[in-house]
């Protein structure tokens, strides 16, 4: 009889005659009871009253009843932690038994009870099971280190179990080393800055020289490790990859992707030219391909992984076309995929081959498959010039079956060949127009709008075509809307006597009939460019356009070497950096491929000998992470004085709306013209956000010199209106921000636009990037009257809480006073974090250039400057940006530069100055890489000046 039994329904006092079974004394009931409490529990039944009777079974040497038992009380330790103690004895007897299978036993089930009163007990009987004589209970006390530091790090770390795993990596016993491995780099996870695996040449040899012998999961671990170890040089990466490679032929394919990932990292590493190089892209290309033979399932994943190999390296792969061509009876996610890497590895010798593949896949029934190929057609004329005019007859063939959705996604595709190739395949547009009637999706219809405005000129009927579009217009969709609306204008402006009527008609049903924002600040806009200033019209209208580029899709680089090291893993499946899909802080930590060998570049030396340096003493600045709910925190600001808030240490990011006026202040001041053509005016009713000027006109938008104070030396933002009276019921703000006497001021210009009096005002600032806030009330004095303009200057610390901003220099800002509470949003310039005792040391300068990792130089050019070397480093040092050092190479003058913000990062500049070129060249160092655009456009602000 089979098990099932012990799950069959049961009668009353089941418990009770439960209880009596396992305390019988004969071995057998006990064994059959202890089942029936097993199968109550899988069921979803609660038997943790019989906690004490089952504990009691614990004595007992056979291995099976052991094994349920142990089972039991991993269930149920949590709800009745006090009972579990009771077990501790038997773990600790069982750790010492003779039969390693026991012992093994033991300290599992001892790293599975999450009961912090047991941790304290494990530590002996693991500590002894680590050294154990028979290697699979030390594999197993190995997995067990890695759950006890989940439960409590601190007490691993000080039992010295950390030292201990690390002595395991060098174990005789192959699978002691992989399970060894597996924790320190789950330990290592959860801790990124531990430096736990502490891998270097000897421990690597010792690696991959277990990695033989393993199973096909401790294989894996180990490889996983060796993907986080950068060699020394190219030669040690040689080495590594002739060792690994053999893990190819392996018939686990999760072995296979984890050995393929450690080669494309260390492929990094070695030079092209090698003979070795194109022998290792060889050995690359037959596992993948044998991927493809299994199950849809994991084809799919296999798939997803090729796509981010092929993006990297296309070579690998550009011989086997075929393997990627569509079989009849594939899922559909198997053969999207496979389309897409088909086009990735598209070129000049296979186009032909391609194409007729696609042609063919455009007559299959699958209505998704066949819309992928039609794009497919497109894309490869965009990628192959050689092959557009075929790919263009292949589409006008298509076109020619009247299959509705192959003609709109044909359509599509065409108007982008159009953007590709400019004057060139203009014929076809004939027949394409033949197709107007039939087309009902937003895109194909903007697509055929587009291709009608771009072409108007050699369509004789454009304007009719045009208007046949205008008859529904408000039940066309915004994309549809907004496409017809361009087209019109660009028609007019080629066709200006014949469709004045059109252009009117477009511009009203825009801008006065339609409650979409979107097009009604376009309309708002062309209707003043045309009214205004026609030629400018014409100018940005009908400007020349950039050719699109060949591959839109593809990821972006950084984010592409980022997932090419999580090869294998989700990561690579969703085409997603793990900290997008994983909670918490586990798996956040960023990877990135090896530098390549000689990559690594310094600025010249200026005046100074490489020494062995220390770096600055203060705490490094930690780059600032991610992520916090912003409006919420904004609109629940407690609007009483500020209190002094000391610095945080957890830092988040979030995205703000930066633009809270949109085009009305942008609009606003702009008067009325002479129209263009007879007729043709501005719109009789505007809205009164477009026709009420700027609160303060230009003079004060571009006053230099801010509010209260004399003026300073160094580099002060011209003012600028934060807050429109429109938005404030009448109350104006304007300002700017000054950095005096090594102190932040904001200073503000208050204007009171109400019919009455304004008093009890306040400030608060959200968090921010640099933890900006008041560091003393607001203070007016005396009320604002009403039509009344004072000025008021707010000293500003840097010890608020902290959020990371987008931008970065982004201050969301609340005030009140006694009519209600305002929000606005303003920049802040960066020049006033920049501290007094910014400059650095030249010898501390050139260790820490060399230390910042090169990814992190950033290049900019300022352009139109003339002033001279000194001229500039006097006007830089005015704003606390020290020259260390000046050197003249080749007539060419470098500065060598050094300035730190309030929250101690160091920025690092070399900034090369050729005389008679206005163009300056300027390179920044800086461990937090997201600072450098603002403080390349702080450089470009004062230089200006």
């Amino acid at each position: 009889m089979t098990d099932s039994k012990y799950f069959t329904t049961t009668k009353k006092g089941e418990i009770f005659e439960l209880k009596a079974e396992l305390n019988s004394e004969k071995k057998e009931k006990k064994k059959e009871a202890v089942k029936k409490v097993i199968a109550s529990m899988t069921v979803g039944k609660d038997v943790s009253a019989l906690f004490p009777d089952v504990v009691n079974c614990m004595q007992t040497d056979n291995l099976e009843l052991k094994k349920l038992v142990y089972l039991y009380l991993m269930n149920y330790a949590k709800s009745q932690p006090d009972m579990a103690i009771m077990a501790v004895n038997t773990f600790v007897k069982d750790c010492e038994d003779a039969n390693p299978l026991i012992r093994a036993l033991a300290v599992r089930t001892m790293g599975c009870i999450r009961v912090d009163k047991i941790t304290e007990y494990l530590c002996e009987p693991l500590r002894k099971c680590l050294k154990d004589e028979d290697p699979y209970v030390r594999k197993t006390a190995s997995v067990c280190v890695a759950k006890l530091h989940d439960i409590n790090a601190q007490l691993v770390e000080d039992q010295g179990f950390l030292d201990t795993l690390k002595d395991l990596i060098s174990d005789t016993n192959p699978m002691v080393v992989a399970n060894a491995v597996a924790a320190l780099s789950e330990i290592a996870e959860s801790h990124p800055n531990s430096n736990l695996l502490d891998l270097n040449p000897q421990s690597i040899n010792k690696l991959l020289t277990a990695l033989n012998e393993c199973t096909e999961w401790g294989q894996i671990f180990i490889l996983d490790c060796l993907a986080s170890y950068i060699p020394k040089d190219d030669r040690e990466a040689q080495s590594i990859c002739e060792r690994v490679t053999p893990r190819l032929s392996h018939a686990n394919s999760a072995v296979v992707l984890s050995a393929v990932k450690v080669l494309m990292k260390f492929m990094e590493m070695l030079s092209k030219d090698l003979d070795y190089y194109g022998t290792l892209l060889k050995k690359l290309a037959p596992p993948l391909v044998t991927l493809l033979s299994s199950e849809p399932e994991l084809q799919y994943v296999a798939l997803r992984n090729i796509n981010l190999i092929v993006q990297k390296r296309p070579e690998i792969l550009k011989h086997e076309m075929k393997v990627f061509f569509v079989k009849y009876n594939d899922p559909i996610y198997v053969k999207l995929e496979k389309l897409d890497i088909m086009i990735r590895l598209a070129s000049q010798a296979n186009i032909a081959q391609v194409l007729a593949e696609l042609k063919e896949y455009a007559t299959e029934v699958d209505v998704d498959f066949v819309r992928k190929a039609v794009r497919a057609i497109g894309r490869c004329a965009i990628k192959v010039e050689q092959s557009a005019e075929r790919c263009v007859s292949t589409l006008l063939d298509l076109i020619q079956t009247k299959v509705n959705y192959v003609v709109q996604e044909a359509i599509v595709v065409i108007k982008d060949i159009f953007r590709k190739y400019p004057n060139k395949y203009e014929s076809v547009i004939a027949t394409l127009c033949e197709n107007l009637d039939s087309l009902d999706e937003p895109e194909a219809r903007a697509a055929m709008i587009w291709i009608v405005g771009e072409y108007a000129e050699r369509i004789d009927n454009a304007d009719e075509l045009l208007e046949s579009f205008l008859e529904g217009f408000h039940d066309e969709s915004t994309q549809v809307q907004l496409q017809l609306l361009t087209a019109i204008v660009k028609l007019f402006l080629k066709k200006p006597t014949e469709t004045q009527e059109l252009v009117q008609q477009v511009l009203s049903l825009a801008t006065q009939d339609s409650d979409n924002p979107d097009l009604r600040d376009r309309g708002y806009i062309y209707w003043r460019l045309l009214s205004t200033d026609p030629v400018a019209a014409k100018e940005v209208v009908l400007a020349e356009k950039p050719l699109i580029s060949e591959e839109t899709d593809l990821i972006e680089p950084t984010l592409l070497d980022e997932l090419i090291c999580h090869i294998g893993t989700l990561a690579s499946v969703y085409h997603k950096p793990p900290n997008a899909f994983v909670e918490g802080s586990r798996g956040i930590q960023h990877k990135r491929l090896p530098p390549r060998t000689g990559s690594n570049e310094s600025p010249e030396n200026p005046e100074m000998t490489p020494t062995a340096v220390t770096q600055p003493t203060e705490q490094q600045p930690s780059v600032i992470p991610l992520q916090g709910d912003l409006l919420g925190d904004l609109l629940n600001l407690d609007l009483g004085p500020p209190a002094t808030v000391p610095p945080t240490s957890t830092v988040q990011m979030a995205a703000v709306d930066l633009l809270g006026g949109g085009f009305d202040s942008l609009l606003g001041d702009l008067g009325g013209s002479p129209a263009m053509g007879s007729g043709f005016a501005a719109p009789a009713v505007m809205p009164a956000a477009l026709s009420a000027p700027l609160g303060g006109g230009l003079g004060e938008l571009f006053e230099l010199t801010g509010g209260v104070g004399g003026p300073s030396a160094s580099y002060i933002a011209p003012k600028s209106v934060w807050l429109p009276a429109v938005k404030a019921k009448g109350l104006e703000i304007s300002g700017t921000f000054v950095r005096r006497m090594g102190s932040i001021y904001m200073e503000m210009s208050l204007s009171n636009n109400a019919m009455q009096v304004m008093t009890d005002f306040a400030i608060q600032f959200n968090k921010n990037s640099f933890c900006l806030a008041p560091a003393a009330p607001l203070q007016i004095n005396a009320p604002l009257a009403p039509n009344q303009t004072i000025e008021v200057s707010l000293a500003v610390n840097t010890v608020g809480s902290v959020m990371k901003m987008d931008p970065l220099n982004n201050l969301q800002v609340a005030v009140k006073n006694n009519i209600d509470v305002f929000y606005f949003s303003c920049l802040y310039p960066l020049n006033i974090l920049f501290v007094e005792d910014g400059k650095m040391d030249r010898q501390v300068f050139l260790a820490t250039w060399k230390d910042i990792p090169s990814e992190n130089e950033a290049q900019f050019q300022i352009k139109d400057c003339t002033l001279s070397a000194d001229a500039v480093s006097n006007k830089l040092q005015s704003s606390n940006i020290f020259t260390i050092a000046k050197r003249t190479v080749d007539g060419q003058d470098m500065l060598y530069q050094s300035l730190k913000l309030t929250n101690g990062i160091w920025v690092l500049a070399e900034l090369r100055i050729q005389p008679g070129n206005p163009n300056y060249l300027l390179s920044l160092k800086c461990r937090a890489r997201e600072v450098a655009p603002h403080i390349f456009q702080t450089y470009e602000k004062i230089l200006k000046n």
